[in-house]
């Protein structure tokens, strides 16, 4: 604009000719050219001193004050002009319009080729401004490479915590089913359990009324006849004299002879009563299937190592010696639980944790136990395993099956009697 000819000009008429600050303390030598006084320094041996700005040489003496400056210049410092620009938009310094090509570290601002040899900068890092540029851009740069790697991290990262929350949820899920598959064999159970119960409840009632009936009707019979008796002793007792003596001694001789043909009426229920309330535990009867299972150190082999408590056991690092009994698996890698059924159902849990082999059931009590053992059913054995990252049942053949969630817990029910009526 028109308006910033007459500012920079009187700017540069108060600015220091060796340094970009306003003349502190203006004054000029021989030339006319200002200096601020921390510039001008010492006086100098020479007789003569050369102006920095236009190389004239004047005699040394004080410089001359430009009193004329000394009211305008604190406007001036405050005035604080842009950049000026050269052609094509390029900026230029406003004290010398040349172009900016150079960079100060120190004070990371672009100057002009004359800012860069003055004193102010002379202890200064000063570079070309596209060098500095480049700095730059290769730091920022690094910055940025820095920064991606970091949101890449945070991405991975909240990649896996949703894949490993989705895992718990699938997991959740399935001990959800869990529940509900057990309460459902709760609640089947229990609605057996309630059928026989109520069953032989029934039976009972049946046999008591039955057994009442009986007897009420022999009682009836047997008080029939001791009543007629009675009646029969009283008239002739009424009538005795010479000629009824007759008979006499017949009626009073079965009466003598009248016993208590049935005694205090005696129920045999009364103990299947007893016994049925000793067996109808519904609060067992709910649990009466949960098996609290314990291993048998006698069938372990050598290789396993059982907890003091029983219910855990590892693989050791060594075999021990241990009694070569007949119930004990040699070379299989196997160990039996102390429970032994009979009848009935039965359930429990094994903890298989994050292991990525094992293998577990139920079998005969009469199995082999030394030698190689093929695990099937036609041996005695029903079991499933996970091996070499596949879940599959023992059976002959083998049948795999899909498991979505890997569990830490594996749940086995035996229900004897069904069993016993499959061909497995």
């Amino acid at each position: 604009m028109a308006a910033e000819g007459p500012a920079r000009s009187l700017q540069k008429q108060v600015t220091c000719s060796v340094c970009p600050d306003c003349a502190a303390d203006p004054g000029a030598p021989g030339c006319g050219n200002s200096r601020c006084q921390a510039c001008t320094g010492e006086p100098e041996p020479e007789p003569h001193v050369l102006c920095p700005q236009c190389r004239a040489a004047a005699p040394q003496r004080p410089l001359r004050p430009k009193r004329q400056l000394g009211d305008v210049l604190e406007l001036v410092k405050r005035l604080r002009l842009p950049a000026a620009s050269g052609p094509g938009g390029q900026r230029v310094c406003e004290r010398h319009q040349e172009a900016l090509t150079l960079f100060c570290r120190e004070d990371e601002a672009p100057m002009c080729a004359g800012c860069g040899e003055s004193r102010a900068h002379a202890a200064h890092t000063v570079v070309p401004m596209e060098e500095a540029a480049q700095d730059y851009r290769e730091k920022i740069q690094s910055c940025l490479e820095h920064l991606k790697d970091q949101r890449e991290e945070l991405q991975s990262l909240k990649c896996t915590w949703e894949q490993e929350s989705e895992r718990l949820l699938r997991q959740t899920e399935l001990e959800r089913q869990l529940v509900v598959s057990e309460c459902e064999e709760l609640r089947q159970l229990l609605a057996e359990q309630k059928h026989l119960l109520l069953t032989r409840l029934e039976e009972l009632n049946t046999e008591i009324v039955r057994r009442r009936e009986e007897n009420a009707t022999r009682l009836c019979k047997e008080t029939a006849r001791l009543s007629a008796l009675i009646t029969e002793l009283e008239e002739k007792c009424h009538q005795l004299g010479p000629e009824r003596l007759q008979g006499v001694r017949s009626a009073v001789t079965r009466g003598e002879e009248v016993t208590p043909l049935h005694p205090a009426p005696k129920f045999p229920e009364q103990k299947r009563i007893q016994n049925f309330c000793g067996e109808k535990k519904l609060q067992e009867a709910q649990t009466g299937f949960l098996v609290n299972v314990t291993l048998d150190p006698d069938t372990a082999n050598p290789n396993l190592v059982l907890s003091e408590d029983r219910k855990c056991v590892r693989h050791g690092d060594t075999r021990q010696d241990l009694p070569d009994n007949p119930e004990r698996f040699d070379p299989c890698v196997f160990v039996l639980g102390s429970q032994r059924f009979t009848g009935g159902r039965h359930y429990w849990e094994v903890e298989v944790g994050d292991k990525t082999d094992w293998a577990l059931g139920v079998c005969r009590e009469s199995v082999r136990k030394k030698g190689q053992v093929t695990f099937t059913p036609g041996n005695g054995y029903w079991t499933v395993w996970l091996w070499d990252g596949a879940y599959k049942a023992l059976t002959s053949p083998t049948a795999p099956f899909p498991v979505r969630v890997q569990p830490r817990q594996v749940g086995v029910f035996l229900d004897y009697e069904a069993a016993l009526g499959k061909d497995f």
